[in-house]
C-alpha cells in the first residue's frame, strides 16, 4: 500500500500544505520574497516559532488556531490565483466579479477551517528542501523541490508551485507525489458545478465555514 493511502488523502492534501512546520529556520533571516525556496522556509519558519510549545493550547482552541494559519499563510498564499485554477477557465468567466470573489473567499475559509488542525498532528516529521528549484522559461513561476521524512522511513515528494506577484513570490499549488492539490479540487468542483451551478457550490462552502466557526467557538456556562 502506498504512503499516500496509508496516511490517508485528507491528512496527506494537508500536509502538502502546511506540515513545513517542522523545517529548520534557515531561511529566516532573508525577505519571504527573496527567492521561491525562501518563501517555503520563512513561511515554515513562521509557522514553527508560533506553534512552539503552544500545540495543546491551540487544539482546545480552534478559532486561535484558525487565526495563525491564516496570520502565516495568507502572506506567502496566492489564494486568488490558485482560486481562479481550481474554479477552472470555463467556470471562471461564467462567473460574476462577485461570485469569483465570494468563490475565492469561500475556497480558502475551507481549506484553513477543513486542515488547520491537522498541523498540530506532525511533530515528527521534516521537509527537506532541495536548493535549487525548477524556473519556467519566463522566469516567473518556479518548482521548489522537497521530500518529507516520516516516522518508520517513508519518504514522500512534496513540490510547491510558486509565481511572483507584484514582486513578491507565493506558493499557489502543491504536488504531493505527483498528485496536484490545485487539479484535485478543480476535477470535484468541476463536477459538483456542472451538476448544481456555481452559486449552489459557493453558498455550500460558505455554509461549511460558518458551521465550522460555530462548532469551533466556546460554549458559555449558564
Amino acid at each position: 500500500m502506498s504512503c499516500m493511502h496509508k496516511i490517508g488523502l485528507k491528512m496527506i492534501s494537508f500536509l502538502a500544505l502546511w506540515a513545513v512546520v517542522a523545517l529548520p529556520v534557515s531561511g529566516a533571516e532573508e525577505e519571504p520574497s527573496t527567492t521561491p525556496v525562501a518563501v517555503v522556509e520563512r513561511t515554515a519558519s513562521k509557522l514553527q516559532e508560533k506553534l512552539a510549545g503552544q500545540q495543546k493550547y491551540y487544539a482546545a482552541n480552534a478559532d486561535e488556531l484558525y487565526a495563525l494559519v491564516d496570520e502565516v499563510l495568507l502572506p506567502n498564499f496566492d489564494i486568488e490565483y490558485a482560486g481562479k485554477l481550481v474554479l477552472g477557465k470555463s467556470h471562471w468567466l461564467a462567473a460574476t466579479e462577485k461570485q469569483r470573489t465570494r468563490f475565492i473567499d469561500a475556497f480558502y475559509s475551507f481549506l484553513i477551517k477543513t486542515y488547520a488542525k491537522g498541523v498540530l498532528e506532525f511533530d515528527q516529521e521534516h521537509l527537506v528542501i532541495l536548493p535549487e528549484p525548477n524556473f519556467s522559461k519566463d522566469g516567473r513561476k518556479a518548482m521548489v523541490f522537497t521530500e518529507l521524512i516520516i516516522d518508520g522511513g517513508d519518504n514522500i515528494q512534496v513540490n510547491y508551485s510558486v509565481r511572483q506577484t507584484n514582486g513578491r513570490w507565493k506558493i499557489y499549488d502543491v504536488r504531493i507525489e505527483g498528485v496536484s492539490y490545485i487539479q484535485n479540487y478543480r476535477s470535484q468542483f468541476n463536477a459538483e458545478i456542472t451538476a448544481r451551478g456555481i452559486e449552489a457550490v459557493i453558498k455550500r462552502l460558505e455554509l461549511e465555514a460558518a458551521l465550522a466557526k460555530a462548532e469551533s467557538a466556546p460554549t458559555q456556562s449558564t
